[in-house]
């Protein structure tokens, strides 16, 4: 049985005598002491060596105490041998969430073996909190418009098992798995199955697939319930997760349509969006761009070194299927290099190659539209539906009524509802060019408020939109027509069909007029 991790012996065990054993103690390994630089070094200096489980939490926990108006550490579960899922967060206000500031999310260490994208987001953190301290614009521009959460090692477990065999003797499979032997990538719900048995079906909703109850019968790890609990408390809106073994950026569907075809180009419906996100990370690393077919992932190079993770190989289970089909958030995975365990001299030359892709990948997340949901009174409108025609995979707003849409440039017709209101249509108009997420907010109407005299089509009644510009159409409302030609009008005059009826007889039917 394992010990709970809740209890303390020194808490609950005044007495030395009592021989309390906690096998968390080793774990531990001192976390509270902090561990001093080399003297001379100033302290924005990054040390570029491998971590381990101590040495990582040691440091994002100084990190998070030098930067602490921009910077917090928090843990979303424990692995299943007991050590601590430890996230470092970079925000204005830290803990909060603020209105209209996207969520971004790094994982990186998924399989315990890969540990470049481990080392990526340790590094990271420090270069963020010491260049807002030194006043770098783009990094304080940042941390002021986005919530950054960087998960550095999602399978701690594994990691030691591959650390205790060393760089360079570390084999393909050593540590892959977490400590109950299961591929984290392979433990999440398939509900890539279930959206295209979905797709199929004429007006059935595709997004936001609910795990099916026969998931939890089988063997869920720990660390995968963690990221589950924590992507349903976040609004998260962009993802990646950080592997090792190939260089190469993916994108879902990772699940072939057809479960026979082990390689099949299987599109989501939002396949140009995927592909821009993919390309944000591949275009500005230098070694994804080398021309050179010979090197590490040289068979990408023809297609810009991004690739549909389906026409890569077919699993299910995966991570990224999961965010795009179950929430908000799209993700992409990210191969950082054919070495899944690189000697120590190798990281810094790593680091060089992915600071300015990890950067550029965050600051996507401004890209399409932002806004506000909420009704007349100006009251959030929680899990309100945003639908783009034409892309079947709609989004809900958080519970702030707040929500965030990315999209590629062009024109897209817009819709919001939610139930009890009408729905409102926008056309919005993205240019190319554009880094800044457009703001694009709704009001909704309760059914059955509208004006009355409206009969035909869609009435224009909200204010100007800098993005549709003169030809966008403003908040409309869909009127019941026969109820408006029910009434009489304002003035006293008779409804339309009065002459029709007076016209059969001498006796004018004014009783209908009650209805």
């Amino acid at each position: 049985m394992a010990w709970p991790y809740f209890l303390d012996c020194h808490r609950y065990f005044t007495s030395e005598d009592e021989g309390c054993y906690d096998p968390l103690e080793k774990l531990r390994g001192g976390l509270e002491a902090d561990e001093a630089l080399p003297s001379g070094l100033p302290p924005t200096f990054i040390r570029f060596s491998h971590h381990s489980y101590a040495q990582m939490v040691r440091v994002l926990r100084r990190t998070a105490s030098r930067c602490a108006h921009v910077a917090r550490t928090y843990s979303i579960g424990r692995s299943f041998d007991g050590r601590e899922l430890l996230v470092i967060e970079f925000s204005s206000r830290p803990g909060q969430h603020e209105l209209m500031e996207p969520e971004v999310k790094l994982i990186g260490n998924i399989h315990g073996n890969e540990v470049a994208g481990r080392e990526m987001l340790i590094y990271l953190a420090q270069y963020l909190c010491s260049e807002y301290l030194l006043g770098n614009p783009r990094i304080q521009r940042l941390l002021n418009t986005t919530r950054i959460h960087l998960l550095p090692s999602m399978n701690p477990d594994g990691y030691e098992v591959a650390a205790a065999e060393g760089a360079g003797y570390n084999g393909w499979t050593s540590g892959r798995q977490n400590a109950q032997n299961l591929d984290l990538n392979r433990n999440f719900p398939d509900l890539t199955s279930e959206y295209y048995q979905l797709a199929e079906t004429r007006g059935a909703r595709s997004d936001h697939i609910p795990i099916p109850q026969h998931y939890w019968w089988g063997k869920v790890a720990p660390e995968t319930k963690a990221i589950m609990k924590w992507m349903q408390t976040i609004p998260f809106v962009l993802s990646a997760s950080l592997h090792g073994g190939d260089l190469v950026v993916s994108y879902p569907f990772d699940f072939s349509k057809h479960p026979q075809e082990e390689k099949m180009f299987s599109p989501t419906p939002d396949e140009k969006m995927f592909k821009l996100l993919s390309r944000a990370y591949a275009d500005v690393h230098p070694m994804m761009m080398d021309r050179s077919e010979n090197r590490c992932g040289g068979n990408f190079l023809k297609r810009g070194s991004i690739i549909n993770g389906a026409d890569w190989y077919s699993f299910t289970g995966g991570m990224s299927d999961f965010n795009y089909l179950h929430t908000n958030c799209f993700e992409i995975t990210v191969e950082l290099g054919c070495v899944k365990f690189p000697p120590e001299e190798a990281l810094y030359a790593l680091w060089q190659h992915n600071k300015e892709s990890l950067l550029n990948f965050v600051e996507t997340v401004h890209r399409g539209i932002k806004g506000v949901v909420m009704d007349k009174f100006g009251k959030p409108v929680k899990n309100a539906r945003i639908l783009v025609k034409g892309i079947r995979h709609d989004i809900t707003t958080a519970p702030d009524g707040d929500y965030w849409r990315l999209l590629p440039p062009g024109t897209h017709i817009v819709i919001a509802q939610a139930p009890g209101y009408t729905r409102v249509i926008k056309k919005v108009i993205l240019p190319a060019r554009m880094k800044r997420a457009g703001r694009v907010d709704f009001i909704l109407q309760p059914l059955g408020v509208g004006p009355r005299n409206s009969l035909h089509g869609l009435r224009r009644t909200g204010p100007h939109d800098p993005l549709g510009g003169a030809s966008s159409l403003g908040e409309a409302t869909e009127p019941d027509p026969l109820r408006a030609r029910r009434q009489p009008s304002a003035d006293g005059s008779k409804p339309w069909w009065w002459s029709y009826f007076t016209s059969l007889s001498t006796h004018r039917p004014r009783w209908l007029l009650k209805y």
